[in-house]
C-alpha cells in the first residue's frame, strides 16, 4: 500500500519561504502557487529549487486572480477565463521549473477554484482543457467522485483522488466549507488518526459522525497551517508504521 504526501507550498509573503524548508523533508509532492492567490516568479523559482534538493516531486497550484482574497473567495468567471489563467499560470511554472531542469508532476486548482470545479462541470472541464494544453502527462488531483476527477478523465490525463486530514467533511464527499464552524481540525492527534484510517481503511468520519467512503491516492497537508512541518512528519511517521510506502504520484 502507497500513498502521496502533498503540501501547498510558495504561498508565503513575497521572499519567505516560511514552513517550506521544514516541511520538504516529509512531503512527497509540493503544490506550487502561481502567482495569482500568492507568490511572484521569485517565490516560485525558490519553491521549486528547495523542492529539486528535497527530492519533491513538482506540481502546480493554480488559484482565481485573488491575492486578497488568498483565491479562496468564490468569483463568477467564465469557464473561457478559467481555461485562460490555468494555462497562463501552469505554463508559467512549467517553464521556471524547466529551467532549473524539473519536470511538472502534477496540477492542483486552489481553494475556491478547486471547490467550485469539484461541483460545476464547465469550470471542471476548463481547469482539464488547460491542464491537457500545457501536457497531457500531468496529473489532476480532484476530490473523489468530483467532477474535477470526471472532467480529468474525459480530457484523457491521469487523475488522483485526493484526501484532506485536517478537513471536515461533509455526508457527500465534499469539503465543510471553511467559512462553516469546525471546517479545519486543528488537533494534530485527531488529524495524524484520520491520516492513517483515509489511507488505511479508505473511509473518513464526516461532520454529523456518518462514515464516508473516501478511497485516496495522494493526502494533503496545507503549509499554511500552524506547526505544519510537524505535523506532516507526524503523518509520515504515522503511516509508515501502519505499512504503508510513501511515494510521489509519478515515482516508480
Amino acid at each position: 500500500m502507497r500513498v502521496d504526501l502533498n503540501a501547498d507550498v510558495g504561498e508565503g509573503r513575497i521572499g519567505a519561504l516560511g514552513h517550506d524548508p521544514a516541511l520538504m523533508g516529509s512531503i512527497t509532492s509540493a503544490n506550487v502557487a502561481c502567482g495569482f492567490h500568492a507568490g511572484d516568479a521569485g517565490m516560485m523559482r525558490a519553491t521549486v529549487a528547495l523542492a529539486r534538493e528535497h527530492g519533491v516531486a513538482v506540481g502546480a497550484h493554480p488559484g482565481f486572480p485573488d491575492l486578497e482574497g488568498f483565491g479562496r473567495r468564490e468569483l463568477q468567471v467564465s469557464s473561457r477565463d478559467v481555461e485562460d489563467f490555468v494555462v497562463y499560470q501552469v505554463g508559467a511554472l512549467g517553464a521556471i521549473a524547466a529551467a532549473q531542469g524539473v519536470r511538472l508532476q502534477h496540477v492542483k486548482p486552489h481553494g475556491a477554484l478547486f471547490n467550485m470545479a469539484v461541483r460545476d462541470r464547465a469550470l471542471a472541464d476548463a481547469v482539464a482543457r488547460a491542464t491537457a494544453t500545457i501536457d497531457r502527462e500531468l496529473i489532476l488531483f480532484g476530490l473523489p467522485g468530483s467532477e474535477l476527477v470526471a472532467a480529468g478523465a474525459r480530457a484523457g490525463l491521469r487523475t488522483a483522488h485526493e484526501g484532506f486530514a485536517d478537513r471536515a467533511y461533509r455526508t457527500d464527499g465534499t469539503l465543510v466549507p471553511r467559512s462553516q464552524p469546525e471546517a479545519v481540525i486543528h488537533d494534530p492527534e485527531m488529524v495524524v488518526r484520520r491520516a492513517v484510517r483515509m489511507v488505511r481503511e479508505g473511509s473518513v468520519d464526516a461532520i454529523d459522525g456518518s462514515r464516508v467512503g473516501l478511497a485516496i491516492d495522494t493526502l494533503c497537508v496545507h503549509g499554511d497551517t500552524p506547526g505544519a512541518a510537524d505535523l506532516a512528519a507526524r503523518i509520515r511517521r504515522a503511516l509508515a508504521d501502519a505499512g504503508v510506502e510513501v511515494k510521489a504520484l509519478g515515482a516508480a
